[in-house]
């Protein structure tokens, strides 16, 4: 048996390497590992759970787009499966979906040779190549399905001819290319078989929390109603929960939507009836009817609230929504917005929203309340107007007294405008100072309302204020928009989700109305008496009287901007908490947040101005 080696000893007959050999040996294993990585992107499609994002992004399906978020590179990985590729396709981000202006990346062919780059449009939709490469290819590989192209892109790229990846809404774009082009030059984007899809690209890095084993399920829908041929209907129905049914929470809820009724369905929502009354009658009619009971404005407690593009609703593992047991009424409203354009007669419907709920109660109840503005017309835009904005407040005084000392948490938020909203934001603000942004939505479209979990828990103390504020966009109208319920009027809302439950479930103002008298008052004077002043006249008829000139804009955008408000400090029986609620002044604030600096990748990693060769073989038509 040989001994062991000891000090001093004679060395074992070890191999001895030369330094010119190991390093040989080492750039053959980073070869050997390249060769692995390309053959593995081109060999064999990416696993499923490595992009766990994925919606269709044309209404055939013949374009396919996953992608998952990585905060510690701050990039967004994309796999976009391209079915039946003909001769390239266009993908890409533009502010609201347009190809003008637009941030793109493009495979294109010849039927010999293919490309692929990054590009941008300029303001008549000609594409450019970029002079920086932010578009970085990672592989291309065939399938039986199609062809997998995986590339990145940083969120930020500091070059001022990409979009900028940001929270909220982000419009993609694609294109179909179905002839040959010999350039890139070449294509005219105006031609192309294109489209939009809008998502929430950098999804919060938050896991789904785990469902209770004990979950039933409960669907609350409309009965087979039919659909009113009218551009807005708020159609409503009662409907009752088992007799003797406990207290429960929901742990999640998801809509229920009528198949091809998706376009007409715009928002809906459950609301729970006061426990003060022993019963409420049954309905099922519009909401706006004269025959409508009026005992259905004592329920207004939500439980629920899905709008357009939202999908499945999670609460957080510590919290949950009661509802059931002693002092809880078991009678229900569901509330359907109907937005039908088109008039459409006939189309029966039966959507709703299915419940998830558990008899093993979490530590929290959960609550939603409505931040931003009171639904009214004494909140107006002008016609015309590129970029105008609307200020909702939930002030210091309201929260002061409505909410706990320990404060309340929100985990989640949905904004909500009707069809001239642009941009949506709300701000935590304390002793005058903004404190965080709640949610913001730069590139928000009414087409696309989803309820958002939000990033980290923002928590909400007595004192502090919640300021949300809207943009809204009405060069294509000719007379004013007034706030309201119709489709063509405008919200701004704000619905958070927080625990724990306050009994304060609607924070928001509007414009004092005699602030508003005496603007109307002043136009007079300056327009001819052009505006009529007859008490019998509606806000709105005032609104849509008044000559749109400069001046008039000017004064009520300042009007907006100083005059005191009303306040709605609102308890779920839409009653205000005891105090004085008008005339209130507007929140000072005296120190605002910065505006996020966009962080910029190493500028040495960008790719030269050339297009990346792709061999896809001889591409034909069909």
């Amino acid at each position: 048996v040989p001994s062991m080696q000891t000090s001093g000893s004679k060395p074992c007959p070890c191999p001895s390497f030369k330094l010119r050999e190991v390093a040989s040996m080492y750039f053959t294993m980073i070869a050997v590992f390249l060769v692995i990585l390309v053959v593995a992107l081109q060999g064999s499609a990416p696993r499923g759970s490595d992009f766990p994002y994925k919606v269709p992004l044309d209404p055939k399906g013949l374009l396919e787009l996953s992608w998952n978020v990585s905060y510690p590179e701050q990039a967004v990985h994309f796999q976009l499966l391209v079915r039946n590729l003909k001769f390239g396709v266009l993908f890409g981000m533009s502010d609201r979906g347009e190809f003008e202006n637009a941030d793109l990346a493009v495979l294109w062919s010849d039927g010999h040779s293919s490309y692929f780059g990054d590009a941008w449009s300029d303001a008549q939709g000609q594409l450019h190549m970029d002079t920086q490469q932010d578009y970085q290819l990672l592989g291309a590989r065939k399938a039986p399905e199609g062809l997998y192209l995986l590339f990145k892109r940083a969120f930020s790229t500091c070059d001022p001819k990409d979009y900028l990846i940001e929270d909220g809404t982000v419009h993609l774009i694609y294109g179909i290319l179905e002839k040959p082009v010999h350039s890139l030059q070449a294509i005219n984007t105006s031609a192309i078989h294109r489209g939009l899809q809008r998502v929430q690209l950098l999804k919060p890095n938050i896991t789904i929390p785990e469902l209770p084993s004990d979950m039933s399920t409960m669907e609350i829908t409309a009965p087979d109603v039919v659909i009113p041929s009218q551009e807005t209907t708020y159609w409503c129905y009662m409907a009752e929960l088992p007799d003797r049914f406990r207290k429960h929470h929901i742990v999640m809820y998801e809509p229920v939507i009528t198949a091809g009724n998706e376009a007409l369905v715009h928002h809906m929502e459950v609301f729970q009836c006061a426990a003060e009354f022993d019963t409420f009658p049954h309905y099922n009619g519009p909401c706006n009817s004269k025959m409508k009971p009026d005992r259905l404005n004592y329920c207004r407690h939500v439980l629920a609230a899905w709008a357009m593009g939202a999908q499945a609703f999670y609460y957080p593992e510590e919290a949950g929504l009661a509802f059931g047991g002693p002092g809880s009424s078991k009678y229900l409203r569901l509330e359907i917005h109907y937005h039908n354009p088109l008039v459409i007669k006939g189309r029966h419907d039966s959507s709703g929203i299915r419940l998830y709920y558990t008899a093993t109660l979490r530590r929290y109840d959960a609550g939603i309340m409505e931040l931003g503005l009171v639904y009214t017309p004494v909140m107006a835009i002008p016609p015309g107007e590129d970029t105008f904005i609307l200020t909702g407040y939930c002030t210091d005084k309201c929260t002061q007294l409505a909410l706990p000392a320990a404060g309340i948490r929100i985990f989640a938020s949905q904004l909500h405008t009707h069809l001239a909203g642009r941009k949506v934001v709300t701000v935590l603000s304390r002793d005058g100072r903004e404190q965080q942004v709640v949610n913001a939505d730069g590139h928000y479209s009414p087409h696309f309302q989803e309820i958002r979990m939000l990033k980290e828990v923002v928590a909400v103390f007595p004192g502090d204020e919640l300021i949300t504020t809207c943009t809204y966009n009405t060069e294509d109208r000719t007379r004013a928009t007034v706030g309201g319920f119709g489709i063509m009027e405008e919200m701004c809302v704000n619905y958070v989700h927080y625990y724990p439950q306050t009994q304060l479930e609607l924070c928001k103002s509007a414009v004092d109305p005699g602030y508003l008298h005496r603007y109307f008052n002043l136009v007079n004077r300056f327009n001819d008496e052009e505006v009529c002043m007859c008490p019998q006249v509606s806000v709105p008829q005032q609104f849509y009287s008044i000559p749109w000139n400069t001046f008039n804009r000017d004064v009520l955008k300042s009007l907006y901007g100083f005059a005191p408000i009303s306040m709605h400090c609102n308890k779920s029986s839409a009653i205000r908490f005891p105090g004085e609620w008008e005339k209130q002044p507007l929140p000072t604030i005296t120190e605002r947040l910065q505006e996020p600096v966009p962080r910029c990748p190493p500028t040495l990693g960008s790719q030269p101005a050339t297009p990346v060769p792709l061999n896809l073989g001889e591409l034909r038509r069909d």
